[in-house]
């Protein structure tokens, strides 16, 4: 139940986000739900091996090369998700930024942490 829950709230995130970044484009809430599923798999299962495969950067850049690793699952997302369409490489680095911000908040007020 609760994985439907974060899916449902993931979706309406990628649509509110939509909306505000002039960047993002969605063509309705069936595709944002399409692309909450699809980021958590990619999450789950290309993100690992990401991680992995550019330990060395992300350790001189004290992790602040996770945020080039999100930016890359996201432009991945769009070019599986038909009606997603992020214009850039900046506009995905702030997408999966302010997605991950609003994600922690709802997180929180829905007591998903504990």
């Amino acid at each position: 139940m609760k994985l439907i829950l974060k899916i449902l709230v993931t979706s309406a995130l990628v649509l509110l986000i939509s909306h505000i970044l002039p960047g993002v484009h969605v063509a309705g809430f069936t595709t944002a739900l399409f692309v909450a599923i699809v980021l958590g798999l990619l999450n789950i299962f290309i993100k690992p091996i990401l991680i992995i495969l550019t330990l060395p950067v992300t350790i001189l850049t004290l992790g602040l090369f996770l945020l080039v690793i999100n930016a890359l699952i996201i432009l991945l997302c769009t070019n599986i998700v038909g009606g997603f369409v992020v214009d850039s490489f900046w506009i995905a680095l702030l997408f999966s930024i302010v997605l991950s911000l609003l994600q922690s908040i709802m997180n929180g007020i829905l007591g998903e942490g504990k």
